[in-house]
């Protein structure tokens, strides 16, 4: 039963030690710079994240418009289809929507 009786020793201790450092000034106030900080840092992160997502994503439109306009223009001579300049249209629109409402979710935070 030595290992109960360390256990409970264990647990009294770090409940001691929290209530002490809980009464420190300075732990408290490291601890709220801290949480303040990871705070700051990961909101930041994150609208770099939503950001880096949009321009990712508004660069793929950019190659589904392109690819539209050159079926559209295999179309006007006669070797396109109809099919493949529509799929390429609503790839184009999808991924600007993406994109743009990528930018738009970073501007909101």
């Amino acid at each position: 039963m030595p290992s109960r009786d360390l256990g409970t020793q264990g647990r009294a201790f770090l409940r001691v030690a929290g209530r002490k450092t809980g009464e420190n000034r300075w732990v408290r106030a490291f601890y709220r710079a801290g949480s303040v900080t990871l705070h700051s840092v990961t909101r930041v992160l994150h609208i770099l994240w939503l950001e880096v997502t949009g321009l990712f994503f508004l660069a793929l439109a950019f190659v589904g418009a392109a690819a539209a306009v050159r079926e559209s223009h295999r179309r006007a001579l006669g070797t396109g289809s109809m099919g493949k300049t529509l799929l390429a249209t609503g790839f184009a629109l999808l991924f600007a929507y993406f994109g743009v409402n990528s930018f738009w979710r970073s501007r909101r935070r």
